[in-house]
């Protein structure tokens, strides 16, 4: 939730590197127990580098929610909507990889669509025409699914879904990521204990 230097998906490959080292080692020394990157773009920049760094400690990335995506029909045909520096990245295309015999991906550079978000319009006539028109050119065919590969996508959920269509499936990794997190907390014997109150805490 980085707004001081948002947007991540138009800074370069650099800059998000050192922001995300950054903000890691600041979260690392305040005794954190996992690290969850908890943003598409970092974590296709960044996500290599930060589990070379913190060793001692499970280190999680988000990444699109293409596994569920493409099981939902035969041959599905799917959009992945990312910042621009998330398409362009290895991650991404090696995911898009993973599952292309199974489904035709499309993935969409969606650049100036988390700006929308972070100014609170989630359902302006702007922001409608604005995925109008990014998304009805690629409409023409049938979609059965739209995966959002931005974390600050969600919040367009519904809007997405009625320029999209009731029914097209709109799915992101939030879930998955809360799992897998589980999990290693799980496997690392970290999870609290039962009847302990967790706390949230907001850093500036």
């Amino acid at each position: 939730g980085d707004s001081r230097n948002a947007p991540y998906g138009t800074k370069t490959l650099e800059q998000i590197r050192r922001l995300s080292l950054t903000h890691a080692e600041m979260l690392y020394r305040s005794g954190i127990k996992a690290l969850v990157v908890a943003c598409n773009t970092a974590t296709s920049a960044a996500i290599s580098i930060l589990r070379e760094v913190y060793t001692d400690i499970p280190v999680i990335g988000i990444e699109p929610a293409l596994k569920p995506a493409v099981s939902i029909g035969e041959h599905p045909r799917v959009i992945v909507m990312a910042t621009p520096l998330t398409v362009k990245g290895q991650k991404l295309h090696e995911l898009l990889g993973r599952y292309a015999k199974s489904a035709d991906v499309t993935a969409l550079g969606c650049p100036g669509l988390m700006e929308f978000v972070e100014d609170g319009n989630l359902d302006g006539p702007e922001v409608k025409a604005y995925l109008r028109t990014l998304l009805l050119p690629h409409m023409e065919k049938p979609v059965d699914a739209i995966v959002l590969g931005c974390t600050h996508y969600p919040f367009l959920k519904r809007t997405i879904q009625e320029v999209a269509g009731t029914g097209i499936r709109i799915l992101d990794g939030g879930e998955g990521t809360a799992r897998q997190l589980e999990r290693r907390l799980k496997e690392e014997n970290l999870l609290k204990a039962p009847g302990k109150t967790g706390q949230i805490e907001y850093r500036e």
